[in-house]
């Protein structure tokens, strides 16, 4: 089949049809905003005339289409020194510049090497690319054929129908892994409250989930493991009425890369907390750089906050001032993230055996449950949320601020802002077991029915803003085609 002058044709003859799938496209423009951040570096494939590429708001906009009539209406539409348009096929064209963003909308259905096309856009990726596929779900292909003689849909030629499972092997197979598959658009067309309840709610519901008129897939490339001896790693400790596990913190914590930094984040301790960390540091002896400081506001996400603004490693890591969760895990987190397994690297105290007083049978029960609830929010399974120890790279944890400004203050125990976020970015999220221990020192800072309540604020938070979002529908402006 002779695709580029078949999307010739259909450059000069859609103009119906697109009236029709109009809001089709601007749900498409909708869901990936929601993904994609404004001012990214975002290259598509199969760009056609370019109303995708323009919506996103890219800081530099790169689209490829083999069709040199649909290149022409791209260029007349979209103006912008921010988008290029350029004419290519993926099946023999590859992109050196690196992009933060790949995007192949409703493209692989044409594509006659999807796994060779795949394995080229490594050329244009680097470790925190993110590629974006949709494809039409299987399901709705009746549909589509019955909406043909109506002038609703243009004629298709022959193509690949792929399923879920299909993309994402041939992913795997290109060097591809696989973040997050959802399918999209249950009501794809514009009717009041009717599309926010099929579009919004019930195609993330289960039976419903699976018939979305759109796949989506979202991967990452797998990425080489980086170079230990050039990467640094601070540890923030946030201790209150802590005083006794501070030399046992210093002694504990193992050394992380070239350089280990730990910085004591302490707050408004009732106890002698703040002499202990300042007198232990003066006698401290051993390899790491010690530094502390004291939290300006409340709250365990206020200590974690100025910690990480304090710190200087390439590595982010929060280890809790009770040492229940041990210090001798950290090397585990650190290589999940220094060789590629993890972008995100959350504990999880629920795999092991606990020691007899670490955790009470209501507290088991209680992150199980929010473990269940949050895995659904975020699309990504995670067995224990409230685990102290996380780690991220400094780089993700600064793109994750700026991810997360637009729902303010909203979590003050922090778990749920870098876990939200991680998600938001797309971040691959792992589990990494740690043994969870009885609290040698000092009693527990958690107020279990009050912080209870708090967590589920939280998780209806999640289901509102990620898992429920609400897309506001793009305008795709309206011009005559050449």
């Amino acid at each position: 089949m002779d695709y580029k002058s078949y999307f010739d044709w259909v450059a000069q003859n859609d103009a119906k049809p697109r009236r029709y799938q109009r809001t089709f496209h601007q749900q498409i423009l909708s869901l990936l905003k929601f993904h994609i951040a404004k001012e990214s570096k975002v290259l598509e494939w199969g760009c056609g005339r370019g109303d995708l590429l323009a919506g996103l708001k890219p800081s530099r906009g790169l689209g490829i289409d083999l069709s040199p009539l649909m290149l022409a209406g791209a260029q007349s539409r979209h103006n912008d020194k921010v988008l290029e348009f350029r004419n290519g096929d993926l099946q023999f064209d590859e992109v050196s510049e690196k992009f933060d963003v790949i995007i192949m909308d409703y493209l692989a259905g044409y594509l006659k090497d999807i796994q060779k096309c795949l394995k080229s856009l490594h050329t244009s990726s680097h470790a925190r690319t993110r590629l974006y596929i949709t494809s039409l779900n299987y399901a709705w292909r009746p549909i589509f054929a019955m909406a043909q003689p109506f002038g609703l849909v243009v004629k298709q030629p022959p193509s690949n129908w792929l399923s879920a499972n299909d993309l994402t092997n041939l992913l795997t197979l290109a060097g591809w892994e696989v973040i997050y598959k959802s399918t999209e658009q249950l009501f794809p067309f514009h009717l009041p409250l009717i599309s926010t309840l099929f579009n919004r709610f019930l195609v993330r519901l289960p039976v419903f989930k699976h018939f979305g008129a759109t796949l989506l897939l979202i991967a990452r490339p797998r990425i080489s493991p980086l170079i230990r001896s050039d990467i640094s790693c601070s540890v923030i400790v946030p201790v209150c009425n802590e005083s006794g596990n501070i030399r046992p913190a210093l002694e504990r914590i193992p050394v992380l890369g070239k350089r280990t930094e730990i910085i004591f984040v302490e707050g408004h301790s009732n106890d002698d907390t703040w002499n202990v960390i300042q007198s232990e540091t003066k006698r401290y002896q051993g390899p790491h750089k010690i530094s502390y400081c004291q939290q300006s506001g409340e709250g365990k996400w206020d200590a974690v906050h100025a910690g990480f603004t304090k710190a200087k490693g390439d590595i982010l890591v929060i280890q809790d001032g009770d040492l229940t969760a041990p210090p001798e895990d950290l090397p585990k987190f650190y290589d999940a993230i220094v060789n590629g397994h993890a972008e995100f690297a959350n504990g999880s105290r629920l795999v092991y055996p606990m020691e007899g007083k670490a955790m009470q049978t209501l507290n088991f029960f209680g992150n199980k449950f929010f473990a269940l609830v949050l895995s659904y929010i975020i699309g990504q399974p995670i067995k224990d949320s409230l685990c102290g120890t996380k780690m991220i790279l400094r780089k993700d944890y600064e793109r994750l601020l700026n991810r997360i400004k637009v729902f303010g203050e909203f979590d003050p125990f922090g778990d749920f802002n870098l876990i939200f976020g991680s998600a938001l970015l797309d971040l691959r999220i792992r589990d990494i077991p740690v043994r969870y221990r009885d609290r040698i020192y000092g009693s527990t800072n958690i107020l279990r029915f009050r912080h209870g309540v708090l967590l589920l604020r939280m998780c209806w938070f999640g289901l509102r803003n990620l898992k429920f979002p609400s897309f506001k529908i793009p305008k795709i402006k309206e011009k005559n085609f050449p």
